[in-house]
């Protein structure tokens, strides 16, 4: 009898995903509040759309530096933890045998029974050190232009979020009409943001949807305010 073949559905671009998030979720609030708050202390629109402006390309580079560093900080992290475990393996594997033991007892494997995965494990260096990386300390090799894939994609999701706020600005020409019009742009780009989102992270489009334009209105409202204070 014929059997539908199992395919595994797993989603494996959490990394770009993180990274659109971080960039498009401060380039939807900071500029948004950037430009509301300027809408009441100033009449011109294109002063507004200017400021707007400047701090898009600024938060732009100041976020993609930011995760091109913080992905330079985990490659060098996973380099020098993978050295560790070459040095102990070579100096204390009687050690390291045993660091392997333990990570195998709580599934309820007997002695016997984990002694012949561990003369597995221990066969290549190198797969015992991909072993005790992974398993051990929980470190997945970081790919090779992760840090400039990572920067480039938080800077331009920080522009793509940053300029939906501004354009109301850019075709009405006038603060008191692009205000609210701002205003129900970035909601709703809020709201198909965290629906994408959702999808494509397996959880449920109109939850997610709702959180980010609930979180996403929060920190705008907090930033509105502090700009308006300000301004």
């Amino acid at each position: 009898m014929p059997q539908t073949p199992h395919v595994e559905r797993h989603f494996r671009g959490s990394a770009a995903v993180r990274d659109v998030v971080i960039g498009m979720a401060d380039g939807l609030t900071v500029p948004f509040a950037l430009a509301a708050g300027l809408s009441g202390a100033v009449a011109s629109a294109g002063v507004v759309l200017t400021a707007g402006l400047a701090e898009v390309a600024a938060g732009s580079i100041a976020m993609g530096l930011g995760g091109y560093l913080a992905a330079r900080t985990d490659a060098e992290h996973y380099e020098r933890e993978r050295r560790r475990e070459i040095d102990e393996t070579r100096e204390k594997p009687e050690m390291e045998e045993e660091e392997v033991r333990q990570l195998f007892r709580p599934y309820g494997l007997s002695e016997d029974e984990i002694a012949p995965i561990v003369a597995a494990i221990r066969r290549t260096r190198e797969g015992w050190v991909d072993f005790m990386m992974r398993f051990e300390l929980g470190l997945e090799r970081p790919q090779g232009r992760r840090a400039f894939e990572s920067g480039a994609i938080i800077a331009a999701a920080y522009v793509a979020g940053g300029l939906m706020p501004l354009v109301p600005y850019a075709v009405l020409g006038s603060v008191r009409a692009a205000l609210p019009v701002s205003i129900g742009v970035t909601l709703l780009a809020l709201l198909a943001f965290g629906w994408v989102k959702a999808r494509l992270t397996g959880s449920r489009p109109i939850r997610g949807a709702l959180q980010t334009a609930a979180v996403g209105s929060f920190a705008a409202a907090a930033a509105f305010a502090i700009a308006r204070a300000v301004a």
